[in-house]
């Protein structure tokens, strides 16, 4: 498969998708542990592919360090979600999110906030970076 800014609006629209029944089925209020579960098993369910809970690394001056770093979801080694059950989102958040997609070479971000009554419209925002603008239609 080659990557393209169309293979990835498909892979955004699929896991936007299983976020959205995860939050149609359980609603807003509960745990970011139980979501980050539900989403778990309903992307198993499409059978997206995606690593849970990734161990990022990170490098310094040639070195690997064990910074504890991890991911929510990492899907199709393309994708970074980070996923949030919060009352507000904060820039530190989209920083974190950002700084992943950096460190995992991914063009495109997802930051999905559970703890809202329309996920789509208020609970999910799409970031992209330098690699993303580089790949062909």
């Amino acid at each position: 498969m080659i990557l393209t800014k169309s293979v990835l609006k498909e892979l955004i629209y699929h896991v936007n998708g299983a976020a959205i029944e995860v939050h149609k089925d359980l609603g807003p209020g509960l745990l970011e542990s139980v979501y980050h579960k539900c989403l778990k098993h309903e992307l198993a369910i499409q059978e997206i592919n995606f690593n849970s809970e990734l161990v990022v690394p990170v490098f310094y001056k040639g070195l690997e360090l064990d910074a504890e770093l991890k991911c929510d979801f990492f899907i199709e080694n393309t994708l970074v979600v980070e996923i949030k059950s919060v009352d507000k989102m904060h820039p530190i958040y989209e920083a974190q999110l950002l700084t992943y997609m950096k460190l995992l070479n991914s063009p495109i971000g997802l930051l999905i906030n559970f703890n809202v009554n329309h996920i789509f419209k208020e609970g999910q925002k799409t970031f992209v970076n330098e690699l993303y603008r580089g790949l062909p239609d």
